[in-house]
């Protein structure tokens, strides 16, 4: 009788720990050993443009931003803001992005808010009537504007030479999320994901596994400079 208690208690011991383990997987808490570049022989790219002209390119200042709010690890809310930004401590994951651009001096907001008033019908998100307190909040507008002012690279995450920090990637058929690719990478040289699902580490090694879910739709470099002088 002793040792089948102990056998079940084993049992349940393993299943507690099993279970356990899975979860911390799941939200990317156990400790792992961080990769870059160099490890892989990939060679880091620096953006040409510095636009708030501190002294650190764009791509640099981008992934910097991202990180930031990454570190401050706002409440996941969807709300519409009367003013269009939504407070320090609160946002969605299109929120990480312009946060990413305003640490490299770009209003990412009175960009997508002009291009869209001058070129409306090229985001049907918006339906005909532009809200500059929502647009340039939303993925499917975003997915348009980068479509138009970003270089694209490949959909393909295991081609990891193509990926680079500061760049920007959107998940899913209806466009329904949008990170910033980080300069840290795991052992295949995967780059981690900067972005807000609401989970605890908002700097995870998530994207083959957003890539599994929902496939990349999109993968854009802000190379352009037109818009550096604003």
């Amino acid at each position: 009788m002793k040792i089948k208690r102990k056998k079940t208690f084993a049992i349940i011991v393993a299943i507690i720990l099993t279970a356990a383990l899975g979860i911390l997987k799941y939200f990317n808490l156990l400790p792992q050993k961080v990769y870059y570049d160099e490890h892989f022989g990939i060679k880091t790219i620096y953006s040409k443009n510095d636009c708030n002209q501190n002294g650190i390119d764009d791509y640099t200042d981008i992934l910097l931003g991202a990180r930031q709010d990454a570190k401050n690890r706002p409440k996941y809310k969807s709300q519409y803001y009367a003013d269009g930004y939504p407070p320090k401590y609160e946002g969605v994951c299109t929120d990480v992005v312009w946060r990413a651009f305003k640490n490299a001096g770009y209003t990412l907001k009175d960009m997508v808010d002009e291009d869209i008033k001058n070129n409306v019908d090229l985001y049907p998100a918006v339906g005909g009537k532009p809200d500059p307190n929502i647009d340039f909040r939303r993925v499917r507008n975003l997915k348009v504007f980068f479509d138009r002012h970003a270089v694209s690279y490949t959909l393909d995450p295991y081609k990891i030479e193509e990926w680079q920090r500061g760049d920007i990637v959107i998940f899913g058929e209806n466009y329904s999320h949008i990170g910033i690719i980080s300069d840290k990478r795991d052992a295949r040289g995967i780059p981690f994901l900067i972005h807000n699902a609401g989970q605890p580490v908002r700097e995870e090694d998530a994207l083959i596994g957003w890539y599994k879910a929902a496939k990349i739709t999109g993968h854009y470099r802000f190379e352009n400079s037109s818009y550096s002088s604003r």
